[in-house]
C-alpha cells in the first residue's frame, strides 16, 4: 500500500536521458556526450546510480536507496532487516532533531543544524572486492594490492590497519538489533549495496562514470565525510555474495580488469581526495550544501596529474599478478596488452567526470522539470 512501482527499461531510460541531455546541454553534440556518459556500452556503477539520482529527480524524489543485485536482506526473527526504516527515519532531518534517538552521536561541533547527507551500513559474507584468494595465497601481495588503494604518505600502522580492514565489512556478524550513530560518515565503515543519500547531495554532485572500474562509486561517500555532513551509520548490514558469473573464467578475468582499473583510478582520486580532506566544510556553502563549483574544480585539476605514478602502479600491478602465477597470468597479459589504453583510459575517465560535473545541475534541474512523462 501506497508505494508505486516505475520499472524503466533500457529503451526507456535512454528515451529519458535523451530528453533531459538535450534540455540542458544546448546543442546535439553535447548531448550525444552527456548520453554516452549516462548509458555507456560497458559497465559503469557509477552510471548506473548516476541514471538513479536524474529519475529520482524526475519523480521528485528526496532521496536515493541503493541496493545490489549481489546481496539481500538478513533474517531476524523469522523477518528481514530492512536497511530502509533507518534510512528514511533520518535521512535529511536536523541533526539536532534526531540526535536523541540515535544510539550514539559523534558530530564535530557546530554541525548540529546540517542535515544528515546519507545513511548506510555495511555487509556480513562474503568480501565486496573478490580478492579474498589473493589474500590466501600472498598475503604480502595483497598488502601491496589493496595499499595502492590508500592515500599516499599514510602512516605505516594506519596503513596497516586499513589494509586489514578493507573489503571485510561487518565480518561474519548477524543481526541483534539496532545500533546506530550520528557523525559524518567512513567510506570504510559502508557498502554502496546498503546506502542512501539526501536528493540535496546527489543534485549537485554525480559519481564519476567511470567504465569496467570498481570502487569510483564511493565518491559522494568521501565527499560528504570530508565536508563533515552528518550521516547515519546503522547495522542493518546487507548479506554480500558473489555471483555464478564472477567464478567463470571469463568473469574472474573481466572482475580483476577492474580491480586493476580502480587501482590506476585512485592516482587521480587520492588527488581529489586530499584536496577535499582538506578543505573540510569550507567545501559547504552558508546553507550547508556542498559547493558544486570547488569540487569539480578539484576534479579538473587531477586531469593533468603526471601520469609517471599511474604507470608505476600498473608496473606494481602486473608483477604481483605474475607472483601469484596461474591464472593470475592471464590478467598480467591481459593488462600488458592494453597497458597504453588502460593509462589514457584512467585519465580521460576524470576528463569525462569533470565535463558531467560541469552540465550535472542543469541536467538534474531537466529532469526536475521533465519529469517521467517523456517516457510514457
Amino acid at each position: 500500500p501506497g508505494v508505486t512501482v516505475h520499472h524503466l527499461d533500457e529503451d526507456e531510460q535512454r528515451a529519458f536521458l535523451r530528453e533531459v541531455a538535450t534540455r540542458s546541454a544546448g546543442n546535439a553534440a553535447s548531448a550525444d556526450r552527456l548520453l554516452e556518459l549516462m548509458l555507456p556500452s560497458r559497465v559503469s556503477y557509477g552510471a548506473c546510480t548516476n541514471r538513479a539520482f536524474l529519475i529520482a529527480q524526475a519523480l521528485g524524489c528526496t532521496s536515493v536507496h541503493r541496493r545490489d543485485s549481489d546481496s539481500r536482506y538478513q533474517y531476524a526473527d523469522g523477518e528481514p532487516v530492512f536497511p530502509l526504516h533507518q534510512e528514511l527515519t533520518y535521512l535529511g532531518r536536523r541533526a539536532d532533531d534526531v540526535r536523541k534517538s540515535a544510539t550514539r552521536s559523534k558530530l564535530p561541533p557546530g554541525s548540529g543544524d546540517r542535515r544528515v547527507a546519507v545513511a548506510g551500513g555495511s555487509f556480513v559474507g562474503e568480501m565486496s572486492v573478490d580478492v579474498a584468494e589473493i589474500r590466501d595465497l600472498d598475503p604480502d601481495t595483497y598488502g601491496e594490492l589493496v595499499g595502492l588503494s590508500l592515500p599516499e604518505g599514510s602512516p605505516e600502522i594506519w596503513r596497516n590497519h586499513l589494509i586489514d580492514a578493507s573489503f571485510r565489512g561487518a565480518g561474519s556478524g548477524t543481526f541483534d538489533g539496532d545500533h546506530a550513530t550520528l557523525a559524518p560518515i567512513s567510506p570504510m565503515r559502508v557498502d554502496m549495496c546498503n546506502v542512501a543519500l539526501d536528493h540535496e547531495v546527489y543534485r549537485r554532485v554525480p559519481l564519476p562514470p567511470a567504465t569496467d572500474t570498481i570502487g569510483t562509486d564511493y565518491f559522494l561517500l568521501h565527499l560528504t565525510h570530508d565536508a563533515r555532513l552528518p550521516g547515519l551509520q546503522h547495522n542493518r548490514h546487507i548479506v554480500n555474495f558473489h555471483t555464478e558469473e564472477r567464478r567463470t573464467d571469463a568473469g574472474f578475468l573481466a572482475y580483476q580488469v577492474r580491480f586493476a582499473k580502480f587501482l590506476l583510478a585512485k592516482a587521480y582520486l587520492n588527488t581529489v581526495y586530499a584536496r577535499t580532506t582538506a578543505a573540510g566544510d569550507a567545501l559547504l556553502d552558508t546553507e550547508g550544501h556542498i559547493r558544486a563549483s570547488a569540487v569539480g574544480g578539484y576534479v579538473r585539476d587531477s586531469v593533468d596529474l603526471d601520469r609517471t605514478d599511474v604507470a608505476r602502479r600498473l608496473d606494481v600491478i602486473d608483477q604481483a599478478y605474475r607472483r601469484l602465477g596461474g591464472r593470475y597470468t592471464t590478467v598480467a597479459d591481459t593488462l600488458t596488452d592494453g597497458r597504453s589504453r588502460l593509462l589514457d583510459e584512467a585519465r580521460d575517465d576524470m576528463a569525462d567526470f569533470a565535463h558531467l560535473m560541469d552540465h550535472w545541475e542543469a541536467l538534474t534541474g531537466a529532469s526536475a522539470e521533465a519529469g517521467l512523462a517523456v517516457t510514457r
